[in-house]
C-alpha cells in the first residue's frame, strides 16, 4: 500500500507540533487568537431545516461537505445537548489529532455511563477515562494489535467463512434464478457477528444456521436496538423520559446484551476452571487469555469483551457489502481481483496469513471502500485535558470535536476522481500522494480501533474465498444504491446480488 509523506506544505499548514505553533502564535500575539464563539455555523432553524425539509436526515454523511462549503473547513453546529466543532480538513484534523493528550476521549456518553451506573457495573472502554482507561485498554491491545498474535485466530476466521460460503450457496439455490442473494448486507452481518464471537467468545453462536438458536436471535437483537436506541436516548433530557419509551427500551437492550454476554463468558470461565482441577490444559484464544492475565477484573472482561462485540460487527459486515456491490458493478477490478487471488493460491487453496502478504490488490479494494464508505462518517474528539489551539482558534477543555471523515476521504485536493471506486490508487505503483490524516478510518494513536487487525483478517479471507468461488453481479434491479447514516454509514435499501459459481 502506499507510504507516500506530505510535503513540506502540508507539514506547515498543520503537521508541526503543537509547542512550535504554540510558540510562534505567541510572538505574534496570543490576543489574535479567536474563540469558539467567532466560528461561522448554522442556527439551530437552518439545521433543522437541512434535516428535516431538505432530507438530510438520514444522510447527515452529505451534510457535511455542504456546510463545508458554507462555512469552510471549521465550523460550529448546535442541536440539542450537542455543541460541535465541526473540523473537515486533513491539516486540520491533524492539529487536533496531535494535542489529544495521553488519555485522549471520543465523545462522552452520559448515557451509557447512566446505565452502567444504575445495574452497577463496571465503566468499561467507552465510558472510563484516564488512567483507567488507559490501564483497561492496555490489557485488551496485545492479542488484538500484534499481527503474530492474531494470526493464531486464522483458523477460526477460515470455519466461519467457510459456513458462511455454505450459507450463499444454500440461498443462491433456493431462489427462483438460482443465482440471486438478497440483502447481502444482512447475510454478512451474521457472518460478522459469528466471526468476532468466536474469538471473544471462544465458541459458535450459529449465526450462520438456517434456524438460528433463540439466544443468538435475541443477542443480535439486543445489539441493534442498543445502538439504535442510543441515538435517541442521548438526544432527550431525562426530565422527558417519562414521556417515552426509548429510555425503558435502551436499559432492557443493554441487560440482554450484557446478560446473554456474561453467560458466555462464565460458561467458559467454568469450563476452564474444570479442566484445571483435572489437571488438563486450558487452550484458549482471546477469552482465555483475558480470564487469565489478571489484569483485568472480572466485571470489566463482561464489559470490554461486550464493546468489543459491538465495534467488530459493522466493521467487517459493512464494507464486505459495499466491496461485493462495487466488484458487482466493475467487471475490470473482479477480475484483476480474482486472477491475483487466483495466482496466489490456485486450486481454490485457503490462503493463509503468509498469502495475504501477496494480494496487494486485495488489500486495496478493502482500502477504497473504506475511503468511500467509512463505517462511520465521523469521529470524535473531546478536549478533557487541556485546551487545545487549532488554526486561529483556541479551544478551552470540553470543547467536543467532530472529525468530519467522510467529506475529508472524498476531497478532490487529496484524491483524483474522488468519488470513483478505484482500488488501483492504493498500490505502490500508483503515484499519488495525498495528506496522511485524509485517510483514517481506523482512527489514529492509542484511541485507533483495537480490533483492526482482526477485522482485517476477517475482510481478506471472506471477499477472497468469495471470489475463488463465485462470479458476482448485479441483481435485477442494478440502479445504484446511495449510502445512508445511521450512526454508521450502511446502504439506503438492500444490495441484492448474484453469485455465478466459477468453472
Amino acid at each position: 500500500m502506499n507510504s507516500s509523506r506530505p510535503g513540506l506544505s502540508a507539514l506547515c499548514r498543520g503537521l508541526i507540533p503543537l509547542s512550535t505553533r504554540t510558540l510562534a502564535q505567541e510572538t505574534t500575539g496570543a490576543a489574535k487568537l479567536k474563540t469558539i464563539e467567532d466560528l461561522p455555523g448554522p442556527t439551530l432553524s437552518t439545521t433543522l431545516f437541512w434535516l428535516f425539509a431538505k432530507g438530510y436526515k438520514d444522510k447527515s454523511h452529505l451534510l457535511q461537505g455542504v456546510q463545508k462549503n458554507l462555512y469552510g473547513p471549521i465550523w460550529r453546529s448546535k442541536f440539542g445537548p450537542f455543541d460541535l466543532v465541526n473540523v473537515a480538513s486533513p491539516e486540520l484534523i491533524a492539529q487536533v489529532i496531535r494535542q489529544e493528550g495521553r488519555y485522549p476521549v471520543r465523545a462522552e456518553l452520559p448515557h451509557w455511563k447512566e446505565y452502567r451506573e444504575l445495574r452497577g457495573q463496571a465503566y468499561g472502554l467507552h465510558v472510563d477515562k484516564g488512567q483507567e482507561w488507559y490501564r483497561m485498554r492496555s490489557a485488551l491491545n496485545p492479542k488484538l494489535l500484534r499481527l503474530q498474535e492474531v494470526s493464531a485466530y486464522a483458523p477460526i476466521i477460515h470455519q466461519v467463512v467457510e459456513d458462511f460460503l455454505q450459507r450463499i450457496e444454500f440461498l443462491r439455490i433456493r431462489s427462483p434464478d438460482q443465482a440471486t442473494v438478497p440483502d447481502v448486507a444482512a447475510e454478512l452481518y451474521k457472518f460478522g457477528f459469528e466471526a468476532i464471537s468466536s474469538i471473544l467468545f471462544e465458541t459458535r453462536l450459529g449465526c450462520l444456521q438456517e434456524d438460528i438458536p433463540e439466544d443468538t436471535e435475541r443477542f443480535i437483537a439486543a445489539v441493534n436496538d442498543m445502538l439504535t436506541l442510543s441515538e435517541t436516548v442521548v438526544v432527550f433530557p431525562r426530565w422527558m423520559r417519562s414521556a417515552f419509551p426509548f429510555w425503558e427500551r435502551f436499559v432492557q437492550a443493554w441487560d440482554d446484551l450484557y446478560n446473554i454476554a456474561q453467560t458466555l463468558i462464565d460458561k467458559r470461565l467454568c469450563d476452564i476452571h474444570t479442566r484445571m482441577e483435572r489437571g488438563e490444559p486450558t487452550d484458549g484464544l482471546y477469552l482465555t487469555y483475558l480470564l487469565s492475565c489478571d489484569k483485568l477484573t472480572q466485571s470489566e472482561i463482561y464489559i470490554c469483551v461486550t464493546e468489543l462485540l459491538l465495534g467488530g460487527v459493522d466493521t467487517t459486515s459493512n464494507t464486505l457489502s459495499w466491496a461485493l456491490y462495487h466488484l458487482a458493478r466493475d467487471q475490470r477490478v473482479q477480475d484483476r481481483l480474482y486472477s491475483e487471488v487466483n495466482a496466489v493460491c490456485a486450486n481454490r487453496r485457503k490462503p493463509d496469513t503468509d498469502d495475504l502478504r501477496g494480494m496487494p490488490y486485495l488489500k486495496a479494494v478493502i482500502k477504497e471502500t473504506l475511503r468511500l464508505y467509512p463505517v462511520v462518517p465521523g469521529n470524535g474528539r473531546f478536549t478533557a485535558e487541556s485546551e487545545v489551539i487549532v488554526d486561529n482558534y483556541r479551544f478551552p477543555k470540553k470543547t467536543q470535536f467532530h472529525l468530519c471523515h467522510y467529506v475529508v476521504s472524498r476531497d478532490r485536493t487529496q484524491f483524483t476522481r474522488a468519488d470513483d471506486f478505484l482500488p488501483e490508487r492504493w498500490l505502490r505503483t500508483h503515484a499519488f500522494q495525498h495528506h496522511p490524516y485524509s485517510f483514517i478510518p481506523f482512527g489514529v494513536g492509542v484511541r485507533g480501533c483495537v480490533g483492526r487487525r482482526v477485522a482485517e483478517m476477517e475482510m481478506y479471507f471472506a471477499l477472497s474465498r468469495l471470489v475463488q468461488q463465485y462470479e458476482v453481479r448485479p441483481g435485477e434491479d442494478s440502479a445504484p444504491i446511495e449510502a445512508k447514516t445511521r450512526t454508521l454509514l450502511i446502504p439506503a435499501r438492500p444490495i441484492n446480488l448474484r453469485f455465478l459459481p466459477r468453472t
